[in-house]
């Protein structure tokens, strides 16, 4: 452990993404269900959200960028063979593993996004088809987003750093030599 003060990982753009996603999901999975004007505006304001990460993980501050933390095969299954012998090391920004649920999950909530547009396109109205599609992805999402806790509560007991608070504060503990810090050391903040 190092008694350096916290340092800035997740930035407001990372933070407010997810934290709109999880309340834009959780009221069209729970709140407006399918037929209500608000969950189809809801699901558009969310497409609009991944779009805007979209383009934040290519420009933005460095632990947001793609470089940062889409991983090549080599680290991670490197990553997840250290994992299951208990000896991953902590990562500052995504973990291999974590880089993946993030994927996925944005993934499967424009592929839903995607799908609740096309049945109210006259090509696709009243396809059952998609509509299936469209409700498979949302468990689909709701499954990962499960896991995605679970891992995080996990990890933080693990390496001792609460990952939920710190994607509310943004602060993660300063890296000590075993961590891994992909973010050029130019560009950290």
């Amino acid at each position: 452990m190092t008694d350096a003060k916290p340092i800035r990982v997740w930035d407001p753009v990372v933070r407010l993404f997810h934290w709109s996603l999880v309340a834009g999901f959780t009221l069209n999975m729970f709140v407006w269900t399918d037929g209500a004007l608000l969950h189809r505006y809801i699901g558009y304001a969310l497409l609009g959200l991944i779009a805007v990460r979209l383009v934040w993980a290519l420009i933005g501050t460095p632990y947001a960028r793609f470089s940062s933390f889409v991983p090549t095969p080599g680290r991670l299954f490197d990553y997840i063979g250290k994992l299951l012998r208990g000896r991953e090391p902590r990562y500052v920004g995504h973990n291999p593993v974590g880089a993946l649920m993030m994927i996925a999950l944005v993934g499967l909530m424009a592929g839903c996004g995607l799908t609740g547009w096309m049945m109210e396109t006259d090509a696709f109205w009243g396809n059952e088809a998609v509509e299936e599609v469209h409700e498979t992805l949302a468990w689909l999402i709701l499954a990962l987003a499960g896991l995605h806790i679970v891992a995080a509560v996990i990890e933080s007991f693990r390496h001792r750093e609460n990952l939920i608070l710190s994607m509310l504060t943004g602060r993660k503990r300063a890296p000590v030599a075993e961590d891994v810090n992909h973010a050029p050391a130019a560009d950290r903040r």
